[in-house]
Formats: C-alpha cells, sequence, structure tokens
C-alpha cells in the first residue's frame, strides 16, 4: 500500500459488499443515510482491519477524519483497539471520539489494553460522561461496563450515570444497558438505584426489562425487579 490507503481500503469495503445486509443493517441504524452504507459484514470487517492494522500507512487512514462511510469507521475502531501501547491507544480514541456517529461503531471498541491501565482509564470514562457528544458518553458507560462491572467495580460509578445529564436515546440505553449487566453482577447496589428513583423512568424500565430478560439474574429477583417498574 502507499499513499492512497484510505482509497485502497474504501475499495476493498466495496469488493466485500452485501446489498442485502447493507439493506438490514441500515435498519439497525436509521440515524445514519442509507448511502453512507457499504454492506459489509462484521466478521469480513474485523479480518480486513487485522490485515492492514500493521501497515506503515495506515496512520494516513486514522488521521483522514472524518471518514465518509460507516464501515470505514468501523475499520478505524477495529484498528484503535488492537493497539497494544496504552498512550498511543488513548490518544488515537480521543481523536476519534468526536467522529463516531452511531451505536454499532461506538459499541465496537473494547481495547484490551484497558485491562492492564484502569487507574488511567477511570478518570477518561469519568470525564467522558461528561461529554456532550452522545456517542462519547456512550462509550464511557460501555468502558464501565466491560472493565468496572467486576473486581474493579465501585457502587459510585452507577452514580456517575445517574448524573448524566442526557436525553438521547441512544446514551439512554447504554445505560439501561449497563445497569441491567450491574444487576446481574452487582445486584445488592444497582438494585438500590432503581428502587430510589435515581434514573429516568425509561431508562430504569428498559434497564429491568433487560435484566428479567437476563440468565444471569435469578427468578426472585426478577420478580422484584418487576414490582419496581415505573408508569
Amino acid at each position: 500500500m502507499s499513499v492512497n490507503i484510505c482509497e485502497i481500503i474504501k475499495n476493498e469495503l466495496f469488493s466485500m459488499q452485501d446489498k442485502g445486509y447493507r439493506d438490514f443493517q441500515s435498519r439497525l441504524i436509521p440515524n445514519i443515510d442509507k448511502d453512507r452504507i457499504i454492506g459489509v459484514r462484521f466478521p469480513h470487517a474485523r479480518k480486513y482491519a487485522v490485515q492492514i492494522a500493521g501497515n506503515p500507512d495506515i496512520e494516513k487512514f486514522l488521521n483522514s477524519l472524518p471518514h465518509f462511510y460507516y464501515e470505514e469507521n468501523n475499520i478505524h475502531a477495529f484498528i484503535i483497539e488492537r493497539i497494544n501501547d496504552y498512550d498511543e491507544c488513548i490518544s488515537e480514541i480521543e481523536k476519534f471520539l468526536p467522529y463516531i456517529d452511531n451505536w454499532s461503531t461506538c459499541d465496537s471498541i473494547k481495547p484490551k489494553v484497558f485491562n492492564k491501565h484502569k487507574e488511567k482509564i477511570i478518570n477518561s470514562i469519568e470525564r467522558w460522561l461528561k461529554s456532550d457528544h452522545p456517542f462519547t458518553v456512550r462509550f464511557g458507560s460501555n468502558m464501565l461496563m466491560t472493565f468496572f462491572l467486576d473486581g474493579d467495580f465501585r457502587k459510585e460509578h452507577i452514580g456517575w450515570l445517574a448524573g448524566v445529564d442526557s436525553d438521547d436515546y441512544y446514551v439512554q440505553m447504554g445505560i439501561a444497558w449497563y445497569l441491567a449487566t450491574a444487576l446481574a453482577k452487582q445486584y445488592d447496589d444497582a438494585v438500590t438505584y432503581l428502587e430510589n428513583k435515581r434514573f429516568s423512568v425509561g431508562l430504569h424500565n428498559k434497564a429491568i426489562q433487560k435484566a428479567r430478560e437476563s440468565y444471569r439474574v435469578s427468578d426472585e429477583r426478577k420478580e422484584y425487579l418487576k414490582s419496581l417498574k415505573r408508569v
């Protein structure tokens, strides 16, 4: 590859196009214009990202923001999450976050290197949750859910989410997803936030719905959560 790496990537993505899948994807991501979706299945895109991640020209692609196509954003996300150096990874994420414009790309980024630097990433998460950009906030809640719901969990993390000032649908659904997972992993702390009605009615009820659909929540707890549903 050479200086035309952006065109090469775009052409390769079109070579993997599945128009039926494009139609399916456009229904799942209604806030993205259909003409910005090529129609590349995730396994194919991930495999291609692995192939090009080490290319010496890949930085030119990462710096070519904003991308036009949804799949270009996904390739960008898949490359970032493979970066093993924490400082480089967080730098690339900070550059990319303002350009994320859909839940699918947002939810695709789970850098493994964060596992080794939780004392650093938690400060970034707290800052991301205060952002005015919806998908930066959603990314922050995703990172809390991915890396801080087991041994590194702190009850105050749920409080951070309760303090998020956004009625954006994708932010609300991201937090509901976190809460449902917290009810499976940290039930005693998570349920108190529902009992005290710390979240909006819609988010509150969606979290309960998701938790009651989970096999990780006991039937007894599911019945109690049902009693907490708000109208």
